[in-house]
């Protein structure tokens, strides 16, 4: 699986030569990732809540590639109201070839920008032979992440939001790595897009380096391999 970080909760997950855009919001820092929509092939959308800062380019990734499949809450489909949906519920999974999609809670709100409700928030578990990669959502700390490691198997790698002040702290994210998922390799996310969740890196680092978890702070456009 290669996972590209385009900002935020955005990221492009490629398996199998199946493509998955998660929280789509690409276009507000397109300058510095050089991510085109119009040069892709996007298959799915995976949708975590409702906030503007995750929703905000679906309708043009929809427009372009209609053939896409929207996946998320019920309430979320039901919105967007494309006819390739596939809505999920806590306890519910979509399935990509041998790839497996579970749905997990997070702590957190959902509301689109013009008012309407979202449903619950989400996160997911990419759930694929050998490896499962844990995509959080935006979220506090919660106890039910000490259950994933132990009803999906070992967390090979999570993405957390590491901003605070709407998610977890660097530190707070560092206690759910160690402490609840087991996990030994985290990708930061949610960080430095606007003022109000800027971090320090060299701060955020050492909360991770004092839990022996690897943290990286990935830059837009930057590219990883699991």
């Amino acid at each position: 699986m290669k996972i590209k970080f385009l900002g935020q909760n955005c990221f492009l997950f490629t398996y199998n030569g199946k493509t998955i855009l998660s929280d789509p919001f690409y276009n507000f820092q397109k300058d510095k990732s050089g991510f085109d929509i119009s040069t892709q092939k996007i298959d799915y959308v995976l949708i975590t809540h409702a906030h503007g800062d995750h929703i905000a380019d679906v309708k043009e990734v929809l427009e372009k590639y209609p053939e896409a499949v929207v996946i998320g809450q019920p309430e979320i489909c039901g919105y967007f109201k494309h006819p390739n949906s596939n809505d999920l519920n806590f306890g519910g999974s979509a399935k990509i070839d041998d790839l497996k999609i579970s749905m997990v809670p997070a702590s957190h709100t959902s509301l689109f920008p013009d008012g309407t409700y979202g449903g619950e928030p989400c996160g997911y578990i990419f759930r694929f032979p050998e490896k499962n990669v844990y995509l959080s959502g935006d979220t506090g700390v919660i106890s039910d992440m000490e259950l994933f490691p132990k009803l999906f198997g070992n967390i090979d790698l999570a993405i957390l939001p590491i901003g605070s002040h709407y998610t977890m702290c660097p530190r707070k994210a560092a206690f759910a790595a160690a402490e609840l998922l087991k996990t030994k390799k985290v990708i930061g996310c949610h960080f430095d897009t606007f003022p109000a969740i800027k971090i320090n890196h060299e701060n955020a680092l050492q909360h991770f380096n004092n839990k022996n978890v690897a943290l990286t702070l990935p830059k837009l456009g930057e590219e990883f391999e699991i």
